[in-house]
C-alpha cells in the first residue's frame, strides 16, 4: 500500500477521533500518534516487554507530516465543508451519517479543494478504498457518489465551493 494512502488513512483516522472528542486538533495529534506508539509497544504479542523498534509510520516522517497536513486542514476547514455536505447531500443530515462516512467525506472535500496537486480521480479512488477498508460497502457507492458530484462543481469553477476557498480555520464544536 502506498504510503500517501497510509496517510489518509491515518488523517481520516484522526478526524473520527476529533468528531467524536471534541478535543482540539493538536491534542488529537499527539494523542494519536503517541497512542500509536505506545500500542505497538504494550502489544500483549510483545510478551518479553522488550522495547519494540518504532513501526514504519513512526520512521517516516513524510507519512506522518501529510497525515498530519491533511487532518489539520480538514479539521480547520471543517465548517465549510460540512455546509457543502449539506448541500450536496440530499435527504442525509450530516449529523446521521455514520461518523466514518462523514470524515472520509470531510477528507475528500478538503483535498478536491484545497489539493490541486492532487487529481481529482485520484482523490476519489483513495477515499473510495479507504471507505471499503472502514465502513460498509454501502457507503462506498454514497461517498463516489457525492464526491463526484462535488468534483464536477469543483471543476465548474467552483472555487468558492467553500466560503472564502480556503477554508477559515474555524473551530470544532
Amino acid at each position: 500500500m502506498a504510503s500517501r494512502r497510509r496517510a489518509r488513512e491515518r488523517a481520516m483516522q484522526m478526524l473520527f477521533q476529533w468528531d467524536l472528542s471534541k478535543d482540539s486538533p493538536e491534542k488529537v495529534v499527539e494523542l494519536f500518534w503517541g497512542n500509536w506508539r505506545r500500542g505497538i509497544r504494550e502489544s500483549p504479542w510483545n510478551l518479553k516487554k522488550e522495547p519494540l523498534p518504532p513501526p514504519k509510520e513512526e520512521q517516516d516522517e513524510s507519512l506522518q507530516s501529510f497525515a498530519n497536513e491533511l487532518f489539520a486542514g480538514t479539521a480547520a476547514a471543517a465548517d465549510e465543508i460540512d455546509a457543502v455536505i449539506r448541500r450536496h447531500a440530499e435527504h442525509w443530515r450530516l449529523e446521521r451519517m455514520a461518523a466514518v462516512d462523514r470524515n472520509i467525506l470531510r477528507l475528500g472535500i478538503y483535498e478536491l479543494t484545497h489539493c490541486p496537486e492532487t487529481p481529482p480521480v485520484v482523490v476519489i479512488n483513495e477515499a473510495l478504498e479507504i471507505a471499503r477498508k472502514f465502513s460498509e460497502e454501502e457507503s462506498v457507492g454514497f461517498i463516489n457518489g457525492l464526491l463526484d458530484q462535488i468534483r464536477k462543481d469543483v471543476e465548474a469553477g467552483g472555487s468558492n465551493l467553500l466560503q472564502d476557498g480556503r477554508g477559515t480555520g474555524a473551530t470544532h464544536e
